[in-house]
């Protein structure tokens, strides 16, 4: 199992809408740690979005592993995709993420919110097993993070999650979470679905693998969140 290569600039697969209409949703998605773009192509993302007639374009990033290690995601991220997608006139961006994926787009949607509309994560990871617990003994809402560190990048994180316990969630994308009742993420996952609208949690049976997230990512896109072509 390799890492994969870090490049000045990433590797994307994109994917345009074929319709008329004038598109102005662009989804970025964004793999776990060993997976591909080619992943979410044969495993029927793109054909799903395509057969719902959704209104939007997609860019898949080859965001792996190595990027996290190096430190380079949310650079990367923001001037190779999101900083170019706006300059094309893209008015709203979604993050999709599965697993690390959904990591990397919580940092980035927590450093740069006013560039996301949107949020759908699968079976995220979210960060060390201590502090997970430590959340867990409690719930969010009543969560202390205390004083915060700048090198502990997984407390930050979930101090801004706590943003949306409250009832004041101005400046917060909108976030939906989906994850399979077998999870291996399971639990933190929970963690965070607890303080979401229940419209906004999705579940399924098993595991931290493809046909769950095949099946989550339909009944997302079944709910007509995003827009249709006319």
């Amino acid at each position: 199992m390799t890492t994969g290569i870090v490049k000045s600039k990433l590797d994307v697969i994109e994917d345009t809408l074929p319709c008329k209409a004038m598109v102005t949703t662009l989804l970025v998605l964004l793999p776990g740690a060993y997976d591909t773009p080619d992943d979410f192509v044969r495993n029927g993302f793109v054909s799903a979005l395509r057969e719902r007639n959704i209104a939007a374009d997609i860019v898949i990033a080859d965001m792996h592993i190595a990027y996290y290690t190096a430190e380079l995601m949310l650079e990367r991220l923001h001037q190779d995709i999101v900083l170019p997608a706006r300059q094309k006139g893209y008015a709203h961006i979604w993050l999709i993420g599965i697993s690390l994926g959904g990591y990397g787009s919580l940092l980035y949607a927590r450093q740069h919110a006013t560039e996301v509309d949107g949020l759908f994560l699968m079976a995220p990871f979210l960060g060390n097993r201590s502090l997970l617990a430590e959340i867990g003994k409690l719930c969010l809402s009543e969560w202390q993070p205390g004083e915060v560190s700048a090198q502990d990048g997984d407390r930050r994180l979930w101090a801004w999650l706590k943003g949306y316990s409250e009832q004041d969630q101005t400046g917060l994308p909108l976030l939906y979470i989906g994850y399979g009742t077998e999870d291996r993420f399971a639990g933190s996952n929970r963690t965070l679905a607890r303080v979401l609208p229940e419209n906004q949690v999705m579940t399924t049976d098993g595991g931290h693998e493809w046909l769950p997230w095949q099946r989550l990512w339909i009944d997302f896109l079944d709910r007509k969140i995003l827009p249709r072509c006319d």
